[in-house]
Formats: C-alpha cells, structure tokens, sequence
C-alpha cells in the first residue's frame, strides 16, 4: 500500500488551518485505490445551475467507464473550501485531483501545494491564471464571445444597442468571454454599442442590472449572457418589460446564452432566446477522469490534434489546454457572419441527450 504525501507546508495562510490537523495525523492506512482501480479526486464547483449539475451527473458515469474509483466534494464557489477539500481529497487517498475554480487568480497556493506533493491537478472549463496543471479541458472562451457578437451583430444589422452580463471578473472564462466579445464588436460591428455589467455569476445580480439598462436605455435589442446562470432573471425581466415577444414581433430583444443546457435548447425552439453556445460539459467530465488517468499512468502530451476531434494548444510554460468543440446554437442552423451553428434540436447536442 503506497502513502501519498500530505500538504504540510506553510506556504500560504489559505491552506494554514486546514493543513494543522492533518500533518499531525498519521496516513499509514490511507487507501489509494479501490479493488485495484486508481482513485481519483473530483471537486464540484457549485451545484446551483443546471450545467454543473450536469458535469455531476457525468462524472460518476465516466470514472466508471475508465475503471476509476471516485471520490468528490463540492467547493460551493469557495476558495477557502476547495483549499479544504483538496486536503480531503488527499486524505482519502487520491491519486490525482480535478477541479473546476471560479476564481483562476486565487488558485495558484492550492496547486503550487499539490504540485509539491506531486499529486497531478487536472482543470475543468477554467484555467489558473498562474501556476501549473497537468491538463487544462476547455474550450476557446473567446471564441465563446466571438459567436456571440457575430450573431447579434447579424440579426442587428450591425447597428444598435446590446448589454453583455458577464460572470466574475476574477475567472479567465468572464474575462476572455468579455475579451472575444469586444474584440468581435469593435472590429466587425463599430456601430453596435455594447454595455458591460459584471454579476459574479450571479443571476440576482444581473436581474437587477439587466433591469438599469433597459431603463436608462428602452432601445437594447441584444443581450449576451456569458453563461446561463442568468437564463430565468433575463427571460423574468423581458417579461416584466413587456419585451419577451416572438422574434419577428418590432419589440423583440435578441438573447445570446452561453452553456447548452435542456432549458435553452427547449427556449430557443420555442423563440424566448435566440442562440447559445454549447459548452461540451459531456466531454469536460470524459477527459478530465481521462487526463488523470494518463498523469498517473505516466503518460505526457505535447500541443496538436488529438484523436478526439479537439487541440492540445500550449497556452504557457506548464499550461497544456484541450480545447473541446463549442458550436454556436440556434433555431434554424444557419450561419452568422461566417459562424455556422446546429439546430437546436440537433441530437449531437449533450442538452438534447441529457435524461
């Protein structure tokens, strides 16, 4: 029976508390795999939107696939909690950790203590801002605004108004969402005017912003949601305005989600939302057990094509990310401005074949 090594440094107040009790305990009956599988460590990061619900309902379902024994916690968007439950997560015996923080820049005392302890970290949809991992598995979030931009500035005819919710400034994805988005806007579309709010991923919070917009400026046509946290405060507030119409009815505001999950396949059918961009949430769970299988297997990868239809792109020294396929959703299947998307109702889409 092989120990793991614990996290019993100093060297961040983060993990200070959390590391006292167990340095002082002994770990010589810790297992580390159960009737001879690897066992590995996931943390969910939050259990309150539909998409990540999702990742947990996937994950159990591939760690038996790939033959791994499972244990997971839940870091409920808190740092403080994840420093904690990586700790439990070693202490349980895992050979390996895949997490998913929300806060990128923040990370980096977790990982550099993990990586001290030689136990490989696999990110799921976000990467650190500093700080190395074995595997980063996401897909192109600028892209993610890119599509976005391309499709209202499409239907707006290039000209008008468009209030862009985003997450959390403190996560790469909010920032490079934001980044695509903008970037997308200022080059194709000047006359497009667009109106950053900030909501922390919160859907309160970007009800009530979403709600000053409008008021300070009736004529918004557009709207982008960086994630579908803000789906029912979005379609709650259009109600209220009297702005959730068909979208050939004058009154109609354009609505751009970001996730993929049942809800905005079944809303963009109907015609409450236009479009989305569908995160493979299916494949984050597949390939972040995959990768950390690999790690403890030995195995390394280098960037370029891989043989499931994505890109191993080197995004810094010691940062590998799989970047998945994210396509753009919409009713009709059409393309906007040079970007293709799939019918919502396309059965390839994980939010159509999620029971």
């Amino acid at each position: 029976m092989r120990r793991r090594p614990v996290l019993c440094s100093a060297a961040s107040a983060l993990f200070a508390l959390v590391l006292l009790s167990a340095c002082s305990g002994d770990l010589g009956s810790t297992a580390t795999s159960s009737g001879g599988k690897p066992l590995v460590g996931v943390d969910y990061p939050r259990s309150d939107t539909d998409f990540w619900n999702a990742y947990i309902k996937y994950t159990p379902e591939y760690a038996r696939q790939l033959g791994l024994s499972l244990r997971t916690t839940n870091s409920q968007n808190d740092i403080a909690k994840l420093a904690a439950n990586a700790q439990t997560l070693i202490l349980q015996g895992a050979e390996g950790i895949a997490m998913a923080p929300q806060s990128t820049f923040a990370i980096a005392p977790i990982l550099a203590q993990l990586q001290a302890a030689k136990i490989p970290v696999v990110t799921i949809d976000t990467r650190p801002d500093t700080g190395k991992v074995y595997m980063v598995v996401r897909a192109d979030n600028r892209a993610y605004g890119e599509k976005a931009c391309r499709y209202l500035g499409t239907e707006l005819g290039g000209k008008g108004k468009v209030v862009m919710l985003q997450g959390d400034l403190s996560s790469i994805n909010s920032r490079d969402r934001t980044e695509g988005f903008n970037t997308c806007m200022k080059a194709n579309y000047p006359d497009i005017k667009v109106f950053a709010e900030a909501t922390n991923w919160d859907g309160d919070v970007a009800a009530q912003k979403l709600q000053t917009a409008l008021t300070a400026h009736p004529d918004i046509k557009g709207i982008y949601m960086q994630a579908s946290f803000a789906l029912s405060s979005t379609l709650h507030v259009l109600r209220q305005q009297g702005l959730l119409v068909g979208p050939k009815d004058p009154k109609h505001v354009f609505v751009v989600s970001n996730d993929g999950i049942p809800r905005e396949l079944r809303y963009i059918s109907d015609g409450e939302i236009d479009a989305t961009v569908s995160q493979p949430v299916d494949l984050y769970a597949k390939y972040a057990l995959y990768y950390l299988k690999a790690a403890i297997d030995g195995k390394t990868f280098r960037p370029g094509r891989t043989d499931h239809e994505s890109t191993i792109v080197r995004v810094r020294d010691g940062i590998l990310e799989d970047q998945l396929s994210a396509p753009l959703v919409t009713a009709d299947g059409g393309t906007y401005g040079g970007v293709p998307s799939l019918r919502s109702t396309d059965t390839s889409l994980w939010g159509n074949s999620l029971g």
